[in-house]
């Protein structure tokens, strides 16, 4: 069997999601994101921009095969904020995602269940207005080579279609290449089969 080679993320950046309740208004935000750095940068945009609000609470997930992530209530009650944004990152199968909910206080508490359903609810909004794309997890391979064999080294890469992301091709030769997880094995053993060949993985 196969192992799954594909994950689920966002495409670009939506239209914020508002929902209300009892005076208080919560808009959802959904970015793709690839490390916490551009994580901090969302969050400090948001505050920028929101600065008159009283909660800005998150949730992400980073990582293909080893994920990381992280859910902040940002002083609403325990749990009752950014858990229920991951819940939602989990239902729809994403990862490198962030979800930002900002509160505006409208006066009247909402109580802990109140809470979770607002937090939930604006961001399972936003993910409804996002564009969900598959993407496949890739393993990037150097191959490098003298000039000598460039025909056989192009001719394994045309044979298989397979994306090159880098080059220098002078007299001695460097190639990266992106192969799909599940045939990466497979393009490993054919390189490293060919004479005056040498073939290293980088992720």
């Amino acid at each position: 069997m196969t192992e799954k080679d594909t994950y689920k993320t966002i495409e670009t950046i939506p239209e914020p999601a508002l929902f209300k309740d009892k005076n208080s208004k919560f808009f959802g935000y959904t970015f793709p994101v690839i490390n916490e750095e551009h994580i901090k940068k969302h969050l400090e945009q948001l505050k920028k921009k929101h600065h008159a609000a009283r909660h800005w609470c998150y949730a992400y997930q980073l990582g293909t095969e080893t994920i990381t992530y992280r859910a902040n209530d940002d002083g609403e009650p325990s749990n009752s904020a950014g858990m229920p944004i991951y819940g939602q990152i989990q239902s729809f199968e994403l990862t490198n995602i962030l979800i930002v909910v900002v509160r505006y206080f409208g006066g009247v508490k909402l109580g802990v269940g109140g809470l979770i359903n607002a937090y939930r609810t604006a961001a399972q909004m936003v993910l409804e207005n996002s564009a969900i794309i598959e993407r496949t997890i890739n393993t990037d391979y150097l191959i490098y080579f003298d000039y000598k064999n460039m025909n056989s080294v192009m001719r394994v890469i045309k044979e298989k279609q397979l994306k090159i992301i880098n080059q220098k091709l002078e007299m001695s030769c460097e190639i990266t290449i992106t192969v799909r997880k599940n045939e990466a094995k497979s393009i490993f053993e054919i390189f490293n089969h060919l004479y005056e060949v040498d073939i290293k993985k980088l992720n």
